[in-house]
């Protein structure tokens, strides 16, 4: 048969390969010494579409080599070290279940769980010893220096699930019997059989990088950081956003909807409106919470501080709030940050020479103290209104004055770091901490990233109120999460409370109003290949109804981005 004819991106050039020439063959030919940037090749981009190295070419195509360096570069290596992971526990723990729960900054918390439950519908956590951790990353490197090969192979429903119902994995179980399919795809590993929703790397030996900590109950797994490929997350041990990731895990069980699975049985048998109804209140008894805890410090407290990462509800979670604050007889007052922004010309530039809006410094800090002391002293000030299109502040003769029932409320990514207001009396401010902190999993060894969540609220939220495309809320993601990890995830710890935004039913909502965005984006966009994978995850998700959409309330945090919000 003829040689195919491929374009190679990484060297910009083209190549003949032969007929079922695998990708790990045309990488060791084309790219021995790694990517474009020098990281080792760890899958690759064939026309858009990501593909593990044994995908074999039969035809003609575009192909990027990707390494760490790449996001689903970087998931590919820790959906194979979680694999590397689950072998390991399996073999030490037979009669017990990993559940890789949810990510934290520093890596994925897992717990090796008790098949029983306990009588709430909380699952029993196996209290691993740092001696059994020890011997659980022993074993994994041992793993890793054998080089094993990963394999993968077509499985019936029926063999799926006589194979994970025995190794524990009911949430896998009841994932596949939702999907609707006559066959899955499983992925193997020294006689250990598993699924995940993504490739995996050729072989464990790429896989040296990575540390098991003790973190809670159970252990974080920590993998290589961004930009090195060298070394570990550095550990934080940021213990208020832990207890709210692990409270929302705990209700889910609760609530018999641990995974997505179960998520999907609750929407095929009708009874989601319950679950709609049961999350919203449990909103609303956690908004009613933080405005006790503002309460109790009426004395002192007289501002509240909200801050959070892009689409966690910080808008609706400052109104709601300020209704439970009003229930209580305080008054709230709100001042928008956004007013608080230096005159354009004075505004920081970023290494690519463009204004750096999101920046510390992009703010007028001596305006804010100044007026902020003078509301705390009693005084009236005039709040200025900034012009965006021309870059300039405006006073406009909007005076405020805070009497004894008044409290400010204001939002914004700073809000929660101190040098914002370092001339403000700190035990006169009260922080809040919003985001989308779902713990729902797709089963056992497969976490839902928050981040993810989030883009997917923003995308469609942004394509209704501004007309943004799809692939631009895609494309600007990155530097979205730059912007994140820059200015608000470091001080996520200095909140007086937090407020997970997530709610329990929202990606069946999400997907309904997500999947046509994201059919939409051209196999050529550059976007295409994110879309994919968001494609692919919503794909094991059902989607509810427009009748069953028509439930959510009004208040709700999520009409903030699917329209119909009455705040």
């Amino acid at each position: 048969m003829d040689d195919i004819r491929i374009y190679c991106e990484n060297t910009h050039s083209y190549e003949k390969v032969s007929f079922g020439t695998t990708l790990l063959q045309l990488s060791g030919l084309i790219c021995p010494e790694g990517t474009d940037t020098g990281v080792q090749v760890l899958a690759a981009l064939v026309d858009n579409k990501l593909k593990s190295l044994d995908y074999k070419i039969i035809a003609p195509h575009n192909i990027r080599f990707i390494g760490y360096d790449h996001p689903d570069g970087r998931r590919t290596y820790i959906r194979s070290l979680c694999f590397v992971l689950q072998k390991v526990v399996r073999e030490m723990f037979p009669d017990k279940v990993l559940v890789i729960d949810y990510s934290l900054p520093s890596g994925l918390y897992c717990e090796i769980r008790e098949v029983r439950t306990m009588e709430d519908g909380r699952p029993c956590v196996y209290f691993v010893t740092d001696d059994e951790i020890e011997a659980i990353e022993a074993r994994m490197r041992a793993a890793i220096a054998s080089d094993l090969p990963f394999g993968k192979t077509m499985m019936s429903l029926e063999e799926c699930c006589r194979i994970f119902e025995r190794q524990h994995q009911t949430e896998k179980v009841n994932l596949m019997k939702t999907i609707g399919r006559f066959n899955y795809s499983v992925y193997t590993l020294d006689g250990c059989v598993d699924t995940f929703y993504g490739p995996l790397v050729p072989s464990t030996g790429v896989l040296s990088i990575f540390s098991l900590m003790g973190f809670n109950d159970g252990f974080c797994l920590q993998y290589p950081m961004d930009g090195y490929t060298d070394k570990v997350l550095h550990m934080k041990r940021q213990s208020k956003l832990a207890t709210a990731l692990k409270e929302h895990s705990d209700w889910c069980a609760i609530m018999g909807v641990r995974g997505v699975g179960k998520l999907n049985k609750a929407v095929l048998s009708g009874d989601v409106v319950d679950l709609i109804n049961l999350s919203e209140a449990l909103h609303e008894r956690k908004y009613a919470d933080i405005a006790d805890q503002i309460y109790a410090r009426r004395g002192s407290v007289k501002i509240v501080f909200i801050a959070g990462p892009s689409s966690s509800g910080k808008t609706s979670t400052s109104k709601r709030l300020a209704l439970q604050c009003r229930i209580l007889g305080m008054n709230p007052r709100v001042i928008e940050l956004d007013n608080y922004f230096v005159e354009r010309e004075l505004t920081p530039r970023n290494e690519n020479d463009e204004y750096d809006f999101e920046a510390l410094g992009a703010m007028d800090l001596d305006l804010l103290g100044r007026q902020l002391n003078d509301l705390l002293e009693g005084k009236e000030v005039e709040i200025p209104r900034f012009d965006f299109k021309e870059g300039r502040k405006y006073f406009e003769g909007n005076m405020m004055q805070l009497h004894e029932k008044d409290i400010l409320i204001m939002e914004g990514i700073h809000a929660l770091n101190p040098a914002m207001i370092p001339g403000v009396d700190q035990s006169k401010v009260f922080r809040v901490y919003a985001s989308a902190l779902t713990s729902l999993s797709i089963d056992e060894n497969n976490n839902i990233s928050t981040s993810d969540n989030r883009m997917i609220r923003r995308m469609i939220r942004d394509n209704r109120t501004r007309g943004i495309i799809p692939e631009e809320t895609i494309m600007r993601w990155q530097s979205v999460r730059r912007g994140e990890n820059r200015n608000i995830f470091p001080f996520q710890e200095n909140a007086d409370a937090i407020f997970n935004s997530a709610h329990i039913f929202e990606l069946p909502v999400l997907k309904y109003y997500a999947e046509p965005l994201l059919r939409r984006i051209s196999p050529t966009s550059p976007a295409y290949t994110e879309a994919s994978r968001l494609l692919k995850f919503l794909g094991y998700i059902v989607a509810l109804s427009p009748r069953e959409i028509a439930a959510i309330p009004p208040t709700s945090i999520l009409r903030e981005f699917i329209d119909g919000q009455s705040l």
